[in-house]
């Protein structure tokens, strides 16, 4: 499939579940640019800059991966990038009513931009930069859930 695709989050920090997403969307289209949006309802460990610098250090290998961030509407951004869809992640049942609400928004903003859901790989079904967040902040072991820049990160910020 052509064209560009949006994968748009918070990544505070970015998970292998987050990544399998990236990798899996990065066979399908042109060109992926992963956009950091700073969601108002949640206080971020990491900076705006720190979460893309963190993004682009995951993603180095796979060369049709961009990293931004947008501080607006993600359909305006959509629009303004020429972007042919919206990435989604799904873990479980929990998360599609969300995004489900999320994406009828969307299509009403602007339906010319198709969202594509995407199922994490079981193995990361459980995982969330919440949870991973909680781990580390008590010293748990996070080796396999993020990628090794992001727990060195974790690790620096939870020193004690």
């Amino acid at each position: 499939m052509a064209g560009l695709a949006i994968c748009p989050g918070s990544f505070d920090p970015i998970t292998y579940g987050h990544l399998d997403i990236i990798e899996r969307a990065a066979r399908v289209f042109d060109e992926v640019r992963v956009v950091v949006f700073n969601n108002q309802s949640k206080s971020p460990l990491f900076s705006v800059e720190e979460r893309k610098k963190l993004i682009r250090e995951s993603t180095v290998g796979i060369s049709n991966v961009t990293v931004e961030s947008y501080g607006g509407l993600l359909m305006k951004y959509a629009e303004e990038a020429g972007a042919e869809a919206i990435i989604r992640g799904l873990r479980a049942i929990s998360d599609f009513e969300y995004e489900m609400q999320i994406t009828s928004m969307n299509r009403k903003l602007n339906e010319e931009i198709e969202t594509f859901f995407v199922m994490t790989n079981n193995q990361y079904s459980f995982l969330s930069s919440s949870i991973v967040k909680e781990i580390a902040k008590y010293q748990g072991e996070i080796t396999g859930l993020v990628p090794e820049v992001v727990e060195k990160a974790l690790q620096e910020r939870f020193k004690r």
